[in-house]
């Protein structure tokens, strides 16, 4: 039997992380359990509202967030606050597919284009990896504002 997972991120900003991450992956911020925030209102927002209402203190209402698939397929993505900082590269991290099917030249210019969007969202471009055939297709290498790797690909 195989099981659902989620991928787990630690975070100073779980709230900064999940509002970059959600418009990487195309993702959506959860509301609170039993709200139903209008269209186009902030689910962080209304987070806030519910976390005052169930009297979490202002300093404790950033320690976690999520994003998730709309449509239900990809993995729920979490962030949680910790206290220390990311020191090391990620043994873990996230391939975002922006053009699998694409090849060469053609290939890296949509990854390019899309690490341009990202870099305008906060990310941080590190290394491009130029294809190799047979195997290798190219990949460019970014880092989230907080540091952790992830891929074009």
């Amino acid at each position: 039997m195989s099981r659902g997972f989620q991928v787990t991120i630690d975070a100073h900003d779980p709230a900064g992380l999940s509002r970059f991450w959600s418009e990487v992956l195309g993702y959506v911020i959860p509301g609170p359990p039993g709200v139903a925030p209008a269209e186009g209102a902030d689910p962080l927002e209304a987070w806030q509202e519910f976390l005052a209402g169930i009297g979490v203190p202002a300093d404790q209402r950033n320690t976690r967030s999520a994003v998730e698939d709309p449509q239900g397929q990809g993995p729920r993505v979490f962030f949680q606050q910790v206290p220390e900082s990311k020191t090391v590269k990620n043994r873990v991290h996230l391939d975002v597919r922006v053009a699998p099917e694409l090849r060469g030249e053609e290939r890296m210019a949509a990854l390019e284009k899309e690490c341009d969007r990202l870099s305008g969202l906060g990310a941080r471009r590190v290394q491009r990896v130029e294809p190799e055939p047979p195997m290798g297709f190219g990949h460019i290498v970014m880092a989230d504002p907080e540091g952790n790797e992830f891929c074009l690909d």
